[in-house]
């Protein structure tokens, strides 16, 4: 039955992922070609991401594609395992139960007996969130079937599993009832840092440790009603649905023989300096980056090339896999970004233009900070150096790039002009990346479907995050939270160095534990108050998060780059951990330049009038 649901859900996903980038390709063609703009596609667009982010997200907990910590399951054995993943699962089951499904039927009851309707399609809203039941029935069936397929003693287990719910929900409940003064931060953490390291979803432990503290003091049909509400709404913006479109464009381009372009491009003209292929390995990720907008994809696609090629001209593959794991984090940095739209929406509406011109600069300065420590240690152990290309050569690979390249100029030129919105920017991304994808003949249409469906799966992993941290947020500021922690760091200093510094701690280990999406989620409504209390640019406090965050995709135990780069140099963590130190270290002085320095981030903004 499992099988049968998979492929019907892929389906439907592939028919949404598909119609969603028609209907803002029209939007753009309605707006620049026929100069009516249509009255429907923005609101159609929004609704088609709600669909997608939830019924996606389902398909991802039916794959197991969430993103979790699992320190504990990888290393427990046995029956003590078992017990574990049927937490993990029951936890799962819990929040799709009791949210999605009880909360979001009550949303969609109300919403019906309301009348309420939408501006331009005139579509009940009840129909809309709709999905939140469905997704959450989906979500409750998969849970169940692996809660089943964990193994033999499944009543034995049940009854095992229910001791750590009573202790949480139980030390949750004896919290709330002593009214301490910080009661709901205490609840909200505690019980977020619990499901989060027994392994439950980053998106799942948000969702339920927000739940739980919303009620301390909210009745529960309420409370379960207002994070399904909160979660849907969270997902109806369409600024946010240039994500999918830029991670779809991602995958068509990892696809479309672009890295091997820009790797050839990249080579020609770097490879003839100390440590060369080095200095290409970093250029050709910080331009696949900036293309793609993912550095997993840029970790990948550059160093499945790069690492085999290094090795060949004699250069260490510890050191190839370590070059190719940090540099990949640039293309977060330079735009377009994904990591920086989430940004804006979690900050309440800083310019997504301005944030884009103002990582140019910082993404520079990383990129020539770890192709100097790079140079220096290619030169220590004298790795080769390549024959300098003649101009004919230059020339031609750069022809061969070029159409990749120009991708960049579409897309923020369009951006930064006004003449396009991120999502329409986004849109256009698509279509010129299949387009050169038919062209160089790497793409066919019978690959598309399978495209899609890995972009509606990435993109639902992030909506959930997103979604889930929308609640989060709301229950943040109805408890004060922000403002109670704002007020305590202040009273540790008032001198923006102390408390920059202060935060880039905080940051730099939590990157090492969670991942880039919920981290900024979580911290922004916390930390950015602070920031701007003291005088410190939204744009530069949102670069320098971003650019910190980064550094934990590079290390143990979650960093995703880390073990995607290891992954396709064919080495081990612990073989690369040596060579990516001085790496690190590199990455930690271009963190503190543009914390200290806003005109690395600011300067370009600045010039276009941000």
């Amino acid at each position: 039955m499992k099988a049968t649901i998979d492929r019907i859900l892929g389906g439907v996903l592939i028919v949404l992922m598909g119609l969603s980038v028609v209907n803002v390709l029209w939007q753009v063609f309605t707006r620049f070609v026929l100069g009516d703009p249509s009255s429907f596609t923005d609101e159609l667009a929004r609704y088609l991401l709600i669909w997608v982010g939830l019924l996606g997200a389902a398909y991802a907990t039916g794959q197991r594609l969430h993103l979790a910590i699992d320190l504990l399951p990888s290393k427990w054995t046995g029956t003590r395992r078992r017990h574990l993943l049927r937490f993990i699962e029951a936890s799962v089951l819990l929040f799709a139960v009791v949210v999605l499904v009880i909360g979001g039927s009550n949303l969609v009851s109300l919403t019906l007996l309301l009348g309420q309707t939408s501006a331009a399609l005139k579509l009940p809203l009840g129909y809309v969130y709709l999905i939140v039941p469905i997704s959450g029935a989906l979500m409750a069936y998969y849970a169940a079937h692996f809660y089943q397929q964990e193994g033999p003693d499944l009543l034995k287990d049940t009854l095992a599993i229910l001791l750590p719910f009573a202790v949480v929900l139980g030390g949750a409940a004896l919290i709330g009832a002593l009214q301490l003064e910080w009661a709901s931060v205490l609840v909200l953490v505690g019980t977020f840092v619990f499901f989060l390291l027994v392994g439950v979803p980053v998106a799942f432990s948000i969702g339920l440790s927000t739940v739980i503290t919303m009620l301390l003091t909210i009745l529960p049909l309420p409370a379960l009603t207002t994070m399904a509400q909160r979660m849907s709404t969270g997902l109806d913006s369409f600024t946010l649905l240039a994500i999918p479109f830029f991670i779809l464009a991602g995958q068509l381009m990892n696809q479309g023989g672009i890295a091997r372009r820009l790797i050839d491009f990249a080579k020609s003209i770097f490879g003839m300096l100390p440590g060369g292929l080095a200095f290409v390995n970093v250029v050709a990720n910080m331009l696949f980056g900036a293309i793609s907008g993912s550095a997993v994809a840029a970790a990948s696609a550059i160093g499945g090339v790069m690492a085999p090629r290094m090795e060949d001209e004699g250069y260490d593959r510890d050191f190839a896999a370590a070059v190719n794991i940090t540099s990949a984090t640039t293309g977060l940095i330079i735009p377009p970004s994904n990591i920086l739209i989430v940004y804006s929406l979690s900050s309440g509406g800083v310019s997504i233009a301005a944030l884009f011109l103002a990582g140019y600069v910082p993404g520079l300065v990383v990129g020539l900070a770890i192709s100097v420590v790079a140079a220096v240690i290619a030169m220590r152990r004298g790795y080769p150096v390549s024959a300098r290309e003649s101009f004919g050569s230059i020339v031609r690979s750069f022809v061969e790039a070029l159409p990749s390249l120009f991708l960049l100029i579409v897309v923020i030129g369009g951006i930064v002009a006004g003449i396009f919105t991120a999502t329409e920017a986004a849109a256009v991304a698509v279509l010129y990346a299949l387009v050169l994808g038919f062209t160089y003949r790497e793409i066919g249409v019978g690959d598309l479907p399978d495209v899609l469906l890995k972009s509606a799966a990435t993109t639902a992993i992030v909506m959930l995050l997103i979604a889930t941290s929308v609640g989060m947020s709301w229950i943040l500021s109805y408890e004060n939270i922000p403002q109670n922690v704002s007020a305590a760091l202040v009273a540790l200093s008032d001198n923006p160095i102390v408390i920059l510094l202060i935060i880039n701690v905080i940051l730099l280990a939590v990157g090492t534990f969670m991942d880039m999406t919920p981290a900024v989620l979580i911290f922004t409504p916390i930390f950015l108050p602070i920031a701007t209390g003291l005088g410190i640019d939204p744009v530069h406090f949102g670069i320098l998060m971003v650019l910190n965050l980064s550094i934990g995709l590079c290390t143990p135990p979650v960093g995703s780059v880390l073990f995607v780069g290891v992954g396709v140099a064919q080495t081990s963590i612990t073989k690369v951990i040596r060579p990516l130190l001085p790496m690190f270290i590199a990455m930690l002085v271009a963190l503190l330049l543009v914390t200290y320095i806003p005109g690395l981030s600011l300067w370009l903004p600045g010039l276009f009038g941000y």
